[in-house]
């Protein structure tokens, strides 16, 4: 029986990219070039990326298309191969989706409760108060802090019309753009989705936004790992990830998982540093006393550990927690120990992404691990 690329094409039209839920065909994912000799028919599939999490699944889903929706009897299971070129046409890819975003960064934890929302505050405030441009995203869709630590809990954002698009208009605070699933939803309502509804709203916050030019945007991750990680490393290129931890022993082993994440095969991104959130406490009365009642150094005994750089220690101080509640960051000001220490630590960070594209070759990304 003869079979003919029309057929092959046919068939792979009926597999979805989970990535983005267009076929094969649709998102240009499969080479022209298929080759049919005799009982044996090969091609190639193209992804973005050569650590795409579903490329296996997709040459799976393409093998028993064809064997399901030509025939049986085709010998194709070992002859698909893959080519890691972003796919022509396709206008959803990282690369893509925020062209006007110089640096995009992840601000992760590995646990609770370590001040990753309070950190992700400050530097974005921070990094405005330098005069940079500045979106801060609250992807914690079921926790979302953010509204509140900027005193906006009762925004609404509304739409625009840019370039022939309607876009989300994120709110606007202290120099900072702001975005969080907190501003769609009752804020005594707790946020029950099932995860692919909370990815479906990631995106939108990304992509139908308008963000607009930014030299930094943030992104707030929830705490530990999850698909919501998996969904913002598919969406957007990101330049690099800082991970949040406090010196407790049980903080620095979830931590330590955090940077495996990133540092994975399936998600692939730059660890640009660690953040030693509540490195000490220093009561207001007595502002030269450091009390390590969480431990001492632990933060820079992990950095050293896993060959990054520790890129800020913040200190546990009343004013941080006064001004999350009041909605007014402590970052605002400078002249406080607490204030200082996020604007040296938006130095660091600025400085290590400067390194890093400096260091960049033409061809593609680095993962720098040393400083």
């Amino acid at each position: 029986m003869a079979f003919y690329p029309k057929q092959i094409m046919d068939a792979l039209s009926k597999v979805r990219y989970p990535g983005t839920g267009k076929d094969l065909v649709a998102a240009g994912m499969v080479d022209d070039n298929i080759r049919i000799e005799g009982n044996k028919v090969s091609f190639s599939l193209l992804f973005g990326k050569p650590n795409d999490p579903f490329m296996k699944s997709v040459v799976r889903a393409a093998e028993t298309a064809i064997l399901t929706y030509v025939d049986n009897t085709i010998d194709v299971k070992g002859n698909i191969s893959v080519k890691t070129i972003p796919p022509p046409g396709d206008q959803t890819r990282p690369d893509n989706l925020l062209p006007e975003v110089k640096n995009i960064v992840a601000v992760s934890s590995g646990k609770g409760g370590v001040g990753k929302s309070t950190v992700a505050a400050n530097l974005a405030v921070a990094l405005a108060g330098q005069g940079y441009s500045v979106g801060l995203l609250d992807a914690d869709i079921f926790g979302p802090s953010l509204p509140k630590m900027f005193g906006l809990e009762d925004e609404r954002p509304q739409m625009v019309h840019v370039n022939g698009r309607d876009l989300i208009e994120p709110a606007r605070r202290y120099g900072v753009k702001l975005l969080s699933i907190g501003f769609f939803v009752n804020r005594d309502d707790a946020v029950l989705w099932r995860g692919a509804m909370a990815g479906t709203a990631l995106k939108q916050l990304i992509g139908e936004a308008s963000w607009g030019p930014l030299d930094y945007f943030l992104i707030d991750l929830p705490p530990g790992t999850s698909d919501i990680h998996l969904t913002v490393v598919q969406t957007l290129a990101v330049t690099g990830a800082v991970i949040v931890t406090t010196p407790q022993e049980v903080a620095l082993a979830d931590a330590r998982k955090g940077i495996s994440m990133f540092t994975g095969g399936k998600v692939n991104v730059p660890v640009l540093g660690l953040i030693e959130n509540m490195a000490w406490f220093t009561p207001a009365e007595l502002p030269g006393n450091r009390y390590y009642i969480f431990g001492k150094a632990g933060g820079e005994r992990l950095a050293g550990e896993m060959d990054i750089p520790l890129l800020g220690r913040i200190p546990l101080v009343q004013s941080v927690c006064e001004g999350g509640d009041g909605g007014a960051p402590v970052a605002l000001d400078p002249g406080t120990p607490a204030g200082a220490a996020f604007c040296d630590l938006a130095n660091a960070l600025a400085e290590r992404i400067a390194y890093r594209n400096e260091h960049l070759p033409p061809t593609g990304r680095v993962t720098i691990t040393r400083s």
